[in-house]
């Protein structure tokens, strides 16, 4: 039997802020892909910076586990790439390509793909060489193309309307600054759906959309002070859309909690590959085939490293969120937030001085926004004491370093300190992304 193609469609700081997702933004390819596929509108990444919540997908394994415990391009890396999903396709027939961004490592060729095609020449290279390839495609073939979209520096605003009626994200207020950077935002998100909408249009052309599994999704939260690199749903919650056959599809609606960490025993399953030992997810099959209707009590995600050390971890269920912030540090770690207006509006009334406490304790139900924290109230303490165990029997299950106390980077590594409360180095945060 010939097995399905795969193609692995994915941006940059996304989050769920696209039109599936129900928010008001204009993504006309994005929503035929969800009325054609499967919307998992509660899927989340394991850790809100790029690195490490891309590893945990091409692993199957927490960041701390696979050692990507912050991001490439600054020092970091996997502790084994041969780890990497392409090398559990290979062996089964793949064909293994990547074209455009990738931010699992600092050369690309170390990852082992069969054929690299980076994003020098931005998105115009990205589209041409992954259209070149649909012509003549090896198959199978796993496909990986990787956006820098959405990403900052955004693009200024398309209009002055989008501008004047754009709504900031829910952790700001609405005001001049962030209506006019949120119409930044939805600019280069515009520029992704395009992007992905040629791409969809290159599939049926060359007759490959009925034997392609398609997986689009986004590393994280979008990059706006309160959602990137922290762990309340507004930096680890993403978009998930699959499309292709074996029965992802149909327009359908998963509400389950998942994981970019279940899509690689997914893809495993679905393809009847042997699982590799290290995988750490749970498979999606179950799911699709409308067998279960939950496959996790729990969802764990976690920071180390971003521009700077910050070891924070969180546990999830349908109820409740628990984050725990590591080392003595109170303050906010600014060189973790992104640089732009709403950033600037935060720090103009006083963001430097804002105390962060160690434990934060949330009803998920009554308190979506994650506004309300609990730790402290007596009235929640079984709660509390339920979800930090929950908490560090994973951290030690999966061995995570934190507890043996703080963890050094890797040497040569390029790293904020904590303390400055400068305007963040754009060599640390532009640059290839985090």
């Amino acid at each position: 039997m010939k097995r399905p193609n795969i193609l692995y469609l994915h941006s940059h700081d996304t989050g769920r802020y696209i039109q599936p997702c129900g928010y008001a933004v204009h993504t006309p390819h994005l929503q035929h892909l969800a009325e054609e596929g499967i919307l998992f509108r509660q899927c989340f990444s394991s850790a809100p910076t790029c690195s490490p919540s891309r590893a945990t997908l091409l692993t199957g394994q927490a960041p701390h586990s696979s050692g990507m415990l912050g991001l490439a391009h600054l020092g970091f890396s996997l502790s084994d790439y041969s780890q990497h999903l392409i090398h559990t396709l290979r062996p089964v027939g793949y064909t293994t390509t990547l074209i455009g961004h990738q931010h699992i490592a600092l050369e690309p060729d170390v990852i082992g793909y069969d054929q690299v095609r980076e994003h020098r020449g931005g998105m115009r290279f990205i589209l041409d060489a992954t259209k070149d390839f649909l012509q003549d495609a090896p198959e199978p073939f796993f496909l990986s193309v990787g956006f820098f979209e959405t990403h900052r520096e955004f693009p200024w605003p398309e209009s002055e309307e989008m501008t004047k009626y754009s709504r900031p994200p829910a952790p700001l207020p609405d005001t001049p600054q962030t209506r006019e950077e949120m119409a930044s935002f939805m600019t280069s998100l515009g520029w992704l759906d395009n992007a992905i909408g040629e791409i969809l249009e290159a599939l049926d052309e060359n007759d490959l959309s009925e034997h392609t599994l398609l997986i689009c999704t986004t590393d994280h939260g979008i990059a706006f002070p309160g959602m990137k690199c922290t762990l309340t749903d507004h930096g680890v919650g993403v978009f998930l859309i699959m499309r292709g056959p074996g029965g992802f599809q149909g327009g359908r609606v998963c509400d389950a909690m998942v994981s970019h960490i279940d899509l690689f025993p997914t893809l495993c399953d679905f393809l009847e590959v042997e699982e590799p030992p290290w995988l750490q997810g749970d498979s999606l099959m179950p799911l699709i085939h409308g067998e279960v209707e939950e496959i996790h009590e729990e969802l764990f995600a976690e920071v180390t490293y971003h521009a700077a050390y910050e070891p924070q971890r969180a546990v999830r269920t349908r109820r409740w969120k628990y984050i725990r912030r590591f080392e003595d540090r109170e303050k906010p770690v600014l060189p973790n937030i992104d640089d732009g207006l709403s950033k600037e509006l935060w720090m103009e009334h006083g963001l430097r001085d804002r105390v962060i406490p160690h434990e934060q304790l949330y009803d998920l139900i009554f308190d979506p926004q994650e506004a309300n924290n609990l730790a402290a109230d007596p009235a929640y303490g079984g709660i509390l004491k339920e979800m930090r165990g929950r908490l560090h029997r994973w951290m030690f299950q999966t061995e995570d370093p934190l507890l043996e106390g703080s963890v050094p980077a890797p040497i040569g590594a390029e790293l904020n300190d904590p303390e400055d409360t400068s305007p963040n180095d754009p060599t640390l945060i532009v640059g290839e992304g985090g």
